[in-house]
C-alpha cells in the first residue's frame, strides 16, 4: 500500500553500510575502479524462466534440488552479503528436502502442475504451515506460526512450487506511519533497490520486487491494497500483475482492507507472471468473492501472441503523466512503440480521476481495524489479539519498532468503529462507484478503448528513514480502487533506475490485459538484469 499520491557509474567495492540504505560516494572513481565491478549477474541460472527451467530439469540436466542449492548460496552471497539487498527475511528450512522430495515425483513420471520444482518466494504477510513465521514484518507477529497455509499457498504446492522463503516488506503493507520507508520493517530493516543500492525498491511488496529482479528467485508472490505490486515491480525492472479483486483467495494473508486486497504473481517475464496467476487462482469457500466463474481452469500463458497490439485502441491517460520529464519520454517512446506495433492510440481522460482519495483513506482505516482484528483473532498466537494489542507493543518496544517514524495510522485506524458506520458506507460507496463504474469502464466505453495506460511510477527516490518516501507519480490509485486488473511491464530507465508502464482495464480482463502486455514487451524487450551500483553520480 503507498500511503500518498504520496550510479552512479560507480561500483560496489566494499559492502555497504548495513541497514540505513547509505553508501560512501566517491566522486573520484576511475574507469579502472568501474571496471572492477563485482559481477554479480555471474549466476548460471541468471534471467532463466519457468519454461526454461522446466525444459533443463525434464531432460535430467537439473534437479529442483541443485537449483534450490544455487538460489540458496545466491541469496547468502547477494542479499545477505555483497550489496546487501536485505530482501530475503526467512528461509524455508525445510527447501532441500522439499526438494527432494519433487526430484523422486519426476523421476516417478509423476508432474504435479506447471511449476514442479520452481522456487518461489512469498511476501511476509502471507500464511504458510511450516516453520517460517508470518509477521508482516512486525516483531508484535513474532512466533506467529500459522496452522493452515494460505488458500494460494496451497494452490501454489498443488503445482509443485517449492517455496523457499519469505520476502521483507514495508511493515503492516505500509499502512502504518505517514512518513515511513518502503521495504522497511521492524524485523527486517531497510531493503534495497538492486539497480542502485541506496534508491527506493518501493512498496509494500519491496522485498518480492527486489529479489525477482535480482535472481533470488524464479518469481515471486506479492501483495497489494493501492500500489504494492505494481511500484515495487516498476522499480524494479519487473512485471507485476495486480488481479481483479475476486480472482486470488484473501485466505490466509494479513489483511489492510477486504475491498481492495489482493495477491499477485511477480515475475521477470509476462509470461512467467501469467503462469503464476494461473496457478494462484481459484474459487475458496472461505472466501467468498472469489467463487465466480472468471477464475476456473485459466490458461493466461498459451497463445500469447507478439502481434496482440494489433488492431487494438489504446488509450493513454496523459493526466497521469507530467510528474517527471524524462518518465515522460519514455512513455512518448511507448507510445510509439504500440503504435508501430500496430494499435492505434487516443489520449483519453479518465473520468473522475483524483474524485476520492479521501474517501479511499477512510475506506482503508475502517476496514484496515476490523480485517486485521479478525485475522488475529484466528491465530494461535498468545501475545497481540487485535489492532489495540499491537499499538501498545510497539509502544513497550518503540526502540526496536519504533526507531524511525511511527504508527500514527495504525492510531488513526484503531479510532475507527464497525463497518457499519454511516461514514464508511457513504465513503465505499463513492470509491467504488466513481473508479469502476464512473472511472474506468466509463472511459472505455466513451473512448471506444480496449484498455488505458499509464506510467507505472517514476524514478525510484532516495531511501530516506528519516523523512519517509519522496513517491513522485504513478497510476495505481484507479484499478486499486475499482478492484480491477493491473499489469505492469519495464519500459525503460532513467538514470539507470528503471521505469514501468501499466495497462488497466474493466474487471476480469486479465486475459486481454497480459495479451497486450506481451506483446509490448516482446516489441520492446526493456528488461535487464541490474548491475548493482551504490549510488548515482554524474
Amino acid at each position: 500500500m503507498k500511503r500518498r499520491h504520496f550510479i552512479s557509474l560507480s561500483a560496489i567495492a566494499a559492502p555497504m553500510l548495513a541497514g540505513l540504505g547509505i553508501s560512501s560516494c566517491n566522486t573520484n572513481t576511475s574507469n579502472n575502479e568501474i571496471a572492477e565491478h563485482p559481477n554479480f549477474n555471474d549466476f548460471k541460472y541468471n534471467e532463466k524462466s519457468i519454461s526454461e527451467l522446466q525444459k533443463l530439469m525434464a531432460t535430467g540436466k537439473l534437479t529442483c534440488e541443485e537449483l534450490v542449492i544455487e538460489y540458496l548460496d545466491r541469496i547468502d552471497k547477494i542479499d545477505k552479503n555483497g550489496p546487501g539487498l536485505n530482501s530475503v527475511i526467512d528461509i524455508n528450512h525445510d527447501a532441500l528436502p522439499l526438494a527432494r522430495q519433487l526430484d523422486e515425483e519426476r523421476k516417478n513420471g509423476q508432474l504435479r502442475g506447471a511449476l514442479h520444482g520452481i522456487p518461489i518466494l512469498l511476501k511476509d504477510n502471507i500464511d504458510t504451515a511450516d516453520k517460517m513465521m508470518t509477521t508482516a514484518g512486525s516483531y508484535a507477529l513474532e512466533g506467529n506460526f500459522a496452522s493452515e497455509d494460505a488458500f494460494i499457498v496451497k494452490q501454489l504446492r498443488k503445482s509443485g512450487a517449492l517455496i523457499l522463503g519469505k520476502t521483507n516488506l514495508s511493515e503492516w503493507a505500509n499502512f502504518r506511519s505517514t512518513r515511513s520507508s518502503s521495504g522497511w520493517s521492524g524485523r527486517g530493516g531497510q531493503t534495497h533497490n538492486p539497480y542502485v543500492i541506496d534508491r527506493s525498491p518501493c512498496g509494500s511488496s519491496s522485498g518480492s520486487g527486489v529479489a525477482v529482479a535480482a535472481n533470488l528467485c524464479v518469481a515471486a508472490v506479492g501483495t497489494e491494497t493501492d500500489g504494492s505490486v505494481v511500484c515495487p515491480s516498476g522499480h524494479n525492472g519487473i512485471v507485476g500483475i495486480k488481479p481483479t479483486l475476486g480472482m486470488v483467495s484473501r485466505t490466509g494473508i494479513i489483511p489492510i482492507a477486504h475491498s481492495q486486497d489482493t495477491a499477485g504473481p511477480m515475475a521477470k517475464s509476462v509470461r512467467d507472471a501469467a503462469i503464476l496467476l494461473e496457478v494462484m487462482s481459484g474459487s475458496d469457500q472461505n472466501d467468498k468473492i472469489t467463487l465466480n466463474d472468471k477464475n476456473e481452469a485459466l490458461n493466461y500463458s498459451a497463445n500469447l501472441n507478439k502481434d496482440a497490439l494489433k488492431g487494438k485502441r489504446i488509450g493513454i491517460i496523459r493526466a497521469m503523466m507530467g510528474f517527471h520529464s524524462e518518465v515522460d519520454k519514455i512513455i512518448e517512446q511507448a507510445i510509439e512503440d504500440i503504435k508501430s506495433a500496430g494499435a492505434e492510440v487516443v489520449d483519453v481522460e479518465l473520468e473522475n480521476l483524483n474524485q476520492y482519495g479521501n474517501e479511499e483513506y477512510e475506506v482503508l482505516l475502517y476496514e484496515f481495524k476490523h480485517d486485521l482484528n479478525e485475522y488475529l483473532s484466528k491465530c494461535k498466537f498468545p501475545i497481540v489479539k487485535s489492532l489495540d494489542d499491537i499499538i501498545k507493543f510497539n509502544e513497550q518496544y518503540k526502540d526496536r519498532e519504533m526507531p524511525w517514524f511511527g504508527q500514527e495510522i495504525l492510531e488513526m485506524a484503531n479510532q475507527k468503529g464497525d463497518l457499519n458506520e454511516k461514514e464508511y458506507l457513504e465513503a465505499l460507496a463513492k470509491c467504488k462507484k466513481l473508479s469502476g463504474e464512473l472511472g474506468i469502464d466509463y472511459t472505455l466505453k466513451k473512448y471506444n478503448v480496449d484498455a488505458l495506460m499509464a506510467p507505472t511510477n517514476g524514478p525510484a527516490w532516495n531511501i530516506d528513514l528519516v523523512n519517509g518516501d519522496h513517491y513522485g507519480g504513478g497510476s495505481s490509485q484507479p484499478a486499486a480502487v475499482s478492484g480491477y486488473p493491473n499489469i505492469t511491464v519495464p519500459a525503460g530507465f532513467v538514470h539507470s533506475l528503471p521505469i514501468g508502464v501499466s495497462f488497466f482495464a474493466e474487471a476480469f480482463s486479465e486475459a486481454k490485459l497480459i495479451q497486450l502486455a506481451y506483446s509490448y514487451e516482446q516489441n520492446t524487450m526493456h528488461r535487464k538484469a541490474p548491475e548493482f551500483y551504490s549510488t548515482i553520480m554524474q
